[in-house]
């Protein structure tokens, strides 16, 4: 009787396991993606667009060129996305484009 549940419990463990990974979510998948920020022209803009991005959790680096007017973003692609960090500089007052990512 003892053995019938122990073996009962093993295969009720090892389901549990197997539908938790099941509806875990994907791995994090860390990309960089780079803004074209044309509006960006004086030492303040850089500022307020980096106050901006790092309001968004998955956000984990900010590089800033003002000379080019453009941003780079490292973050987590489960968590945010492209379009998220385009909406955030637009919100502050500085509408920008995607010009490159890569994962």
């Amino acid at each position: 009787m003892k053995t019938l549940v122990l073996t009962q419990a093993k295969k009720l463990i090892a389901i549990t396991v197997f539908l938790t990974t099941l509806t875990m979510p994907a791995w994090a998948a860390i990309q960089t993606v780079t803004l074209s920020v044309p509006g960006m022209t004086c030492a303040a803009c850089p500022i307020t667009i980096k106050k901006a991005l790092n309001k968004i959790p998955s956000v984990s680096g900010i590089e800033l060129n003002l000379a080019k007017r453009e941003v780079t973003v490292i973050f987590d692609d489960t968590r945010t996305s492209a379009e998220a960090l385009v909406r955030a500089t637009q919100e502050v007052g500085y509408p920008s484009t995607v010009i490159g990512s890569a994962k």
